[in-house]
C-alpha cells in the first residue's frame, strides 16, 4: 500500500470510526471519564484536516507522523498523547519506505504497542488497549494478503476486547474501580477494534 491509498483508507476509516463516538462515550463513562467520544471524534477530524495538507510525495512514515501530531494536538487527554507516542514510533519502523505490506504493518502496530506499553506503564491483561492492539498486531503478519491478514486481525481485537471483561483494570483511572471494573468491556480496546472494522469497510470499497 503506497500514500494515496493509505490516506484514503485512514480519511476513510476515521469518517466511519466517529460513528462509535456515542458507544466510546458510554462504555468510558462507566470506567473512566466519558471523554473517549470526544478525544477520537476531534482526533479524528483534526487526522482528516492534517492529511489533506500532506504533499504527494510523503511517505507512509510522514504520513503516520503527521497524523501523530494532529491527534494529538486536537485534545490533551491521555489516550491522546498514548496514540500519538505509538504512532511515532510505529513510523520509525517504515522508515523510507514507500510501499507498506502486511508484515511492516504488523511490525508498525507492535512497535506501536511496545510504546504505549512503556509510556502508559502498561501490559498485555492490564484491561487497556494493549488487549486488544496487540493480538491484532501479531494477527496483521499472519498473511500477505491484505484482506486475509486484517480479517485475522479485526478477530483478534474482538477476542481481546471480549477477554478486557473479566479483567479487573490494572492502569489509568479505570484502577480506581478495583473489583467492580470486571464486567465491564475496555474502552480504548473497544476503539481499536472499532477502527479496524472501519479499516476494513475502507479496504473493501
Amino acid at each position: 500500500m503506497q500514500t494515496p491509498e493509505l490516506v484514503q483508507n485512514i480519511t476513510a476509516s476515521l469518517e466511519k470510526l466517529k460513528e462509535s463516538a456515542d458507544e466510546l462515550r458510554d462504555l468510558d463513562q462507566e470506567l473512566g471519564d466519558g471523554d473517549l467520544g470526544i478525544t477520537i471524534t476531534l482526533g479524528a477530524d483534526a487526522v482528516i484536516e492534517a492529511l489533506k495538507d500532506l504533499p504527494a510525495d510523503a511517505t507512509p512514515a510522514e504520513v503516520a507522523r503527521s497524523a501523530a501530531k494532529a491527534f494529538a494536538s486536537a485534545n490533551p487527554s491521555t489516550m491522546a498523547a498514548l496514540v500519538a507516542g505509538g504512532l511515532l514510533a510505529g513510523s520509525k519502523i517504515w522508515g523510507a519506505s514507500t510501499d507498506i505490506d502486511t508484515q511492516s504493518a504488523s511490525e508498525f502496530v507492535l512497535a506501536a504497542a511496545a510504546n504505549i506499553s512503556a509510556r502508559g506503564k502498561a501490559q498485555l491483561g492490564d484491561k487497556t488497549i494493549l488487549d486488544s492492539l496487540i493480538p491484532a498486531g501479531k494477527a496483521l503478519g499472519s498473511s500477505a494478503e491484505p484482506l486475509t491478514a486484517l480479517t485475522a486481525a479485526l478477530e483478534a481485537s474482538e477476542q481481546g476486547v471480549e477477554d478486557t471483561k473479566a479483567m479487573q483494570a490494572r492502569r489509568g483511572r479505570a484502577s480506581w474501580l478495583q473489583e467492580r471494573s470486571i464486567g465491564l468491556q475496555d474502552p480504548g480496546a473497544t476503539a481499536l477494534f472499532r477502527y479496524l472494522e472501519a479499516w476494513k469497510v475502507a479496504l473493501e470499497n
